[in-house]
């Protein structure tokens, strides 16, 4: 009996991977400034609403370990033509 073999969703597809990390991550930023903002009007106190408290924490989390990690691995995107030209040029 031979395996159904089934296109990996997210390999054969990267700009669809790309387009719902990316939208993950402008809803996530606008939850975490919806909620900053509210809290900094006095609409509610963060103790009131510890389930948003405790999302919004792992939010930010999230957040900042994924810049984090970008800054570690943007050197891996560069083009090394660029980084040529800036060494040749003196930058």
């Amino acid at each position: 009996m031979t395996a159904l073999r089934m296109p990996h969703p997210l390999r054969d597809h990267p700009e669809a991977a790309r387009t719902v990390r990316d939208a993950f991550w402008v809803l996530a930023l606008g939850f975490i400034a919806a909620y900053a903002f509210f809290v900094a009007l006095g609409a509610f106190s963060p103790g009131d609403v510890i389930g948003l408290s405790i999302a919004a924490a792992i939010l930010v989390g999230l957040w900042l370990l994924r810049a984090w990690s970008q800054a570690h691995h943007h050197d891996e995107h560069r083009d090394p033509r660029l980084a040529h030209a800036r060494e040749r040029r003196g930058f």
